[in-house]
């Protein structure tokens, strides 16, 4: 099988306040901390052991590159010959260095660059040293109009290979001139503009991909709370087929990116759980298929800004 996991654990700490983030924030207890490193390291011993090809996202609440077991971690799963894909959400305040030991034919990094909450010159010298290393990463922002100008420095500064991405942000409507810039930087902004319909519409979750938390509870998607089983003692696989979606709409881009009715597996073909595009934004093939995103009349909170 080849299986797609989202994991995410306990961990709720993060070096970063966003006010336009959705999530509680709050300092980790030790114990806190140490309960989720404990749930890290058993949800990679089941990957270790795994018969299972598979492609892993972490997804944490908070920080979590900033923890040495993530990192530990990541290295780790990177060097095994049947883990084809390890990536992890990051604002990208750690150092770099630990990347040395990792597979950077299978690491990647899924970036966020939040104005406010680092030095803009810090956060660039980070991703060039990512790109110095070969690191494969994208790079993103919340298209709030306060950051429209930090986003179109960073366009300019990063190398042209990296993919930079424009999220929605919630709560906030564009209107078409807004959408335009933003769809300047960002030629995929359409898909994150509007929410997607979503309900009786086929889904590659809770067939082929699945969502695993701290106590190992597996559900379809981090969106849809039915449990399908237990990664640790196997009652999940008998769970998975195809299946339609239960809700109404989808409007985050680790949820949409599975529905077969978008040509998104096609976009990013390779590069899914980093959401690095097969061939870049601008140079046609991309361009062309931001054509396929559709609005819809329904307004969400979005929840998940990176």
């Amino acid at each position: 099988m080849d299986l797609t996991v989202l994991y995410r654990g306990p961990l709720a700490s993060c070096d970063y306040d966003c006010p336009y983030c959705p999530f509680a924030k709050r300092r980790d207890s030790t114990a806190q901390l140490r309960a989720d490193r404990e749930a890290l390291d058993r949800f990679a011993r089941w990957a270790t052991d795994s018969g299972d090809d598979l492609s892993l996202l972490f997804t944490p609440w908070g920080e979590g590159l900033v923890r040495s077991w993530y990192r530990r971690t990541l290295t780790e799963l990177s060097r095994l010959p049947h883990v084809r894909r390890v990536a992890i959400q990051t604002n990208l305040s750690c150092r770099t260095g630990w990347l040395a030991d990792a597979d950077l034919d299978t690491l990647a990094l899924w970036c966020t660059y939040h104005p406010g909450q680092t030095p803009y010159d810090r956060f660039l010298g980070k991703c060039r040293e990512l790109a110095d290393r070969g690191v494969r990463f994208s790079v993103g922002v919340v298209g709030l109009p306060g950051h429209l100008a930090a986003a179109r420095r960073l366009r300019d500064d990063l190398p042209p290979h990296v993919y930079l991405w424009i999220n929605a942000a919630e709560g906030h409507t564009y209107d078409d001139a807004e959408a335009d810039d933003w769809t300047a930087l960002d030629p995929l902004f359409p898909y994150s503009r509007h929410p997607h319909r979503s309900a009786g519409l086929p889904c590659r979750t809770g067939e082929s991909v699945i969502s695993v938390d701290g106590a190992g509870t597996v559900r379809r998607c981090h969106f849809v709370h039915d449990e399908l089983g237990n990664l640790y003692d196997g009652s999940y696989r008998a769970a998975l087929r195809p299946r339609a979606c239960p809700l109404a709409v989808c409007d985050c881009h680790i949820g949409y990116v599975h529905l077969e009715s978008l040509p998104l597996y096609d976009v990013f073909a390779g590069g899914v759980l980093e959401r690095v595009p097969s061939v870049l934004p601008g140079q046609g093939t991309a361009r062309a298929l931001t054509l396929t995103a559709r609005p819809v009349s329904v307004v969400m909170s979005r929840s998940c800004p990176q």
